[in-house]
């Protein structure tokens, strides 16, 4: 079953055109990558597909909902990390995650909470408010809030950007589990290498158009190519100063 659809969507800013005709059937179960330069339309696309902004034109459906036709009920069954935002700066770490579980109304509250501030290490900072928290610890308070629920569909907005390297790998480790256990994740990132090892498929899009889509074997030209060779190839090695072998 589809987990994701999007057909001919378009989306304008005025008379720029951030959308152009984006095509994708992401099936359950599936790590998708979606890569791009910047303002190449990713969190655009990912805006639309969670139903926090409606496509200029064309249709989009999550699990076979429509997302202008069933907006909450497709909320209810995805959580969000988005790339820039940061938990509200009046909260501490603990009450910004219990605040998400009571507008999820989850159960289980204190047990959630307590697995994540762990899973994260962030038991010490439990108290802290988030105003006061470093930019990595920010980000695993909103990925602590993201996973919390255990819904079936995850949207990540480059959420290893901010991480050092042990979390870098503890998150790959948990991501990679999630996708076993029948999960299914939308991933914008410009961390090509981790996408290559995470992703089981991959779309790559460029001023609006997705300009390839498939698996790696399918991306590939040569058999030892990498996914940062096929970036470059596709994109333009001349735009981005690329050297081979840098």
């Amino acid at each position: 079953m589809s987990a994701i659809v999007a057909m001919n969507v378009y989306k304008k800013f005025g008379d720029f055109t951030a959308l152009n005709g984006v095509n994708l059937d992401i099936q359950q179960g599936t790590f998708f990558g979606f890569c791009g330069p910047n303002g190449a339309g990713k969190s655009t696309l990912l805006k639309i597909l969670t139903c926090q902004i409606p496509p200029s034109a064309g249709a989009a459906s999550i699990f076979g909902l429509d997302i202008e036709e069933k907006p909450f009920t497709i909320k209810n069954q995805i959580a969000i990390m988005p790339e820039s935002e940061s938990p509200p700066s009046f909260l501490t770490a603990e009450e910004f995650l219990y605040f998400v579980a009571k507008v999820r109304e989850l159960d289980n509250i204190e047990e959630r909470v307590e697995k994540w501030l762990e899973f994260f290490k962030i038991v010490e900072k439990r108290n802290t408010l988030c105003k006061d928290l470093s930019k990595g610890m920010r980000q695993k308070v909103m990925l602590a809030a993201t996973m919390m629920p255990d819904s079936p569909l995850l949207f990540l907005d480059e959420p290893f950007i901010n991480l050092d390297p042990i979390f870098q790998r503890k998150l790959r480790v948990y991501l990679a589990e999630y996708i076993r256990r029948g999960g299914t994740i939308f991933m914008c990132t410009h961390i090509l290498e981790i996408a290559e090892k995470l992703c089981s498929q991959l779309a790559i899009i460029n001023r609006g158009t997705v300009i390839a889509s498939g698996t790696m074997g399918q991306l590939r030209i040569a058999p030892n190519e990498n996914l940062e060779q096929v970036f470059m190839r596709l994109v333009g090695n001349v735009e981005a100063g690329y050297v081979e072998g840098i």
